[in-house]
């Protein structure tokens, strides 16, 4: 009996081919760890991979997941969360929400965006390398916030820009206040996408497959935080750079 959701292409996609699902699976495997691990990064090491796997992957579905593993994390090591932090940032990610939007409404070409977002995160890491900073403010962490609004909306890949305000700060602090705020601004990034039509049930379902990855994703990581603890800015540094990679590389091939 053919399955309910079989009409939906991408769904058809995957459970048509073992190979797919299994890549899709590693990629959400190896994102979750990265999400539980550092608090941030499930759509940025995860996005770029699945939509050269499959398109209808991103960005409402890693969304979902993305959402999913950052309300886990940050419910783990929900005594360590800041929240006036969390709160402004919210405001910030709702603005770029709103931008994102407002983008994605006139975007007549968007590689050229992904284009032009992954040269960003490129030049944010090199900023990072040759040991410029941008100093931990109100007034850095709102606008980083809206930067990551606009981003991660469109791409589900939001995590750059507050990576780079975060990676001088204690990761017992910036992981799970960074994992409570991608939980938070996920949620207004899909309530964005459905109000305007730009996601549906099949990103849904879409998502119901990635799941079972993201909880063995989630049960690795919590036998390796400590190497994350270590490793915090260096893991930063290479989850961005290789999403700028894969994505200019997605919009010039």
């Amino acid at each position: 009996m053919e399955p309910a959701f079989a009409h939906l292409p991408a769904f058809t996609h995957l459970i048509a081919s073992p190979w797919t699902a299994a890549a899709v699976m590693v990629c959400v495997i190896a994102a979750s760890v990265v999400q539980f691990g550092l608090g941030m990064g499930f759509g940025l090491t995860a996005a770029p991979l699945l939509a050269l796997i499959d398109p209808e992957l991103v960005p409402a579905s890693t969304l979902f997941i993305g959402l999913a593993s950052s309300a886990l994390g940050a419910w783990n090591e929900r005594s360590a969360i800041v929240w006036n932090e969390v709160w402004l940032a919210a405001v910030g990610r709702a603005v770029g929400v709103g931008a994102a939007i407002a983008i994605l409404s006139i975007l007549a070409n968007r590689d050229t965006f992904i284009l032009v977002f992954g040269i960003m995160i490129a030049i944010a890491v090199l900023m990072s390398v040759i040991g410029l900073r941008i100093p931990f403010s109100r007034n850095s962490l709102l606008a980083m916030a809206t930067l990551s609004g606009t981003m991660g909306t469109i791409t589900s890949v939001g995590a750059p820009p507050l990576a780079i305000v975060y990676q001088d700060r204690p990761s017992s602090e910036a992981r799970p206040t960074l994992a409570a705020f991608f939980a938070i601004g996920c949620t207004m990034s899909l309530a964005g996408l459905y109000g305007s039509g730009w996601a549906g049930q099949r990103d849904f379902l879409l998502a119901l497959f990635m799941v079972p990855g993201m909880m063995i994703g989630v049960w690795i990581a919590s036998r390796l935080r400590d190497r994350f603890d270590k490793r915090y800015r260096p893991a930063l540094l290479a989850i961005s750079g290789t999403a700028a990679i894969i994505l200019i590389l997605r919009a010039l091939l």
